[in-house]
């Protein structure tokens, strides 16, 4: 049963078409989700060789020693074996399904030891029913507008199932859906000696608003899609140091773009960070990569023109359950890469897209490429190039299906300087210390909330 709201909304929909506004795609076009697409716009059917299976709409096996609430997820896949491994000695021959980032990496480290262990391919990520609704409601009613820097109407979901431009795809990741979770995190950038450098402590909260249960049949409009607040708690000289960013809905025009605030102890106040964007080097991170790499991509897309390079079946990250939530992140990290051991690899259909930097803007890098699941919408591999045009940092993300709330976190990533030859890994939770669910009310959020919570 649809809302009213919902009924208003396909209705507004129906009088930007007649009056030669462009909607998505069709209601015809539309009545493939479901059908030979899945609900968010994925390929039903599996490739032609069965490496890639069919969607599974009865959603992954929850394993016999999860317990609910726990909040700590083990793996559902645990007894399962590689089915191969590519390496330096092979990697050529899977070239054609490899990033331009991975075949650098080879080139780079394949006789150092980085291999990719091939798992069976697990396409068992189901949405719940709302998101489902809502989905089907935005492929004829979101519409891009302001050349690209804010959607029209749509819903909490993903805007565009069926994407038409690599903007689209885009903005599908950019505001995908996400539980309100927190956790303590540590970072680390490995230098090319080998030798690990803690840089960041700190204990993360995120909330979803977009998302909120109450507005779900609203148009996200306005409305913030994350609201994040990092408190930290090393190194020494950051401790106490508090970040606080409202990132919008739908809406990157000027003056209703990205909001970040910072408490700095040495000043003991509050001040706006307008630089905790697009490419500061981040320091959570030494500096080792940005701001707008977090999570692979974030941020206003208005410096890069985007263009939709196609789907195509690439390995990449999947399943990362033991390396999220079981695992020490000091265990995970090799001389030269993270250690192979703890990758999960699976084969799936990306949605490839790629930005070039608009004359006359700024950034460092030239130009990205992003490979964004098809079942999810989470980019999960980026390849980024320095200002002279060649490859320079190659991003992976550590995605887990939360098998008991249907959704699909992906918040881990790291990047590989393959100029330096160093790499980082930024947002792993420590073991035992996510959280589902967020008891911080609104004002936790808030400047006033950072100076009532700032050491003085």
């Amino acid at each position: 049963m649809l809302s009213k709201r919902q009924i208003a909304v396909i209705g507004f929909s129906t009088l930007l078409v007649k009056s030669g506004a462009f909607a998505a795609v069709s209601p015809q076009e539309a009545s493939r989700l479901g059908r030979e697409l899945t609900p968010l716009g994925a390929e039903m059917a599996g490739n032609a060789d069965g490496s890639i299976p069919a969607w599974d709409p009865a959603g992954p096996p929850i394993p016999p020693d999860f317990l609910p609430g726990s909040d700590n997820y083990t793996n559902p896949y645990a007894d399962e074996k590689p089915l191969f491994v590519i390496d330096g000695s092979n990697w050529q021959k899977y070239a054609e399904n490899l990033t331009e980032g991975t075949k650098a990496v080879f080139e780079k480290l394949g006789a150092d030891g980085f291999r990719m262990d091939v798992y069976p391919t697990k396409r068992d990520y189901v949405p719940p029913d709302w998101i489902v609704t809502n989905t089907a409601i935005n492929a004829t009613v979101s519409i891009l507008m302001t050349d690209g820097q804010r959607i029209e109407g749509n819903l909490p979901g993903v805007p565009f199932p069926i994407p038409q431009s690599g903007l689209e795809v885009l903005w599908n990741h950019m505001i995908r859906h996400h539980p309100d979770h927190s956790y303590d995190y540590d970072v680390y950038y490995v230098s090319s000696n080998g030798k690990p450098v803690l840089s960041t402590t700190g204990h993360m909260t995120n909330v979803f608003p977009a998302y909120n249960e109450e507005r779900r049949d609203q148009p996200v409009g306005e409305t913030s899609w994350l609201k994040l607040r990092i408190n930290y708690k090393a190194p020494a000289r950051r401790a106490g140091e508090i970040l606080l960013v409202h990132e919008p809905g739908a809406d990157y025009t000027k003056g209703r773009g990205r909001r970040a605030w910072q408490y700095l102890v040495g000043q003991r106040r509050v001040r706006l960070a307008p630089a905790v964007s697009f490419d500061t080097p981040n320091p959570e991170v030494a500096g080792t990569s940005t701001y707008d790499d977090a999570f692979i991509y974030n941020g206003s897309p208005e410096r890069f023109d985007w263009k939709l390079i196609g789907k195509k079946e690439m390995y990449i990250p999947y399943n990362a359950y033991d390396f999220n939530f079981q695992k020490n992140i000091e265990d995970l990290l090799g001389k030269k890469f993270i250690d192979p051991d703890y990758i999960r690899w699976e084969k799936h259909r990306v949605w490839i897209i790629e930005g070039v930097l608009k004359e006359g803007s700024r950034h460092l890098y030239s130009k990205r490429r992003y490979y964004i699941d098809e079942d999810t919408w989470n980019a999960l591999a980026g390849d980024n190039y320095d200002s002279k045009g060649n490859l320079w940092r190659v991003q992976y993300a550590y995605g887990t299906n939360l098998y008991d709330i249907r959704t699909y976190y992906s918040m881990p990533y790291g990047a590989y300087d393959v100029v330096q030859g160093i790499y980082n890994l930024n947002g792993k939770p420590i073991p035992g210390k996510y959280k589902n669910g967020v008891k911080a009310g609104d004002k936790y959020f808030t400047p006033k909330g950072l100076a009532r919570g700032g050491i003085r």
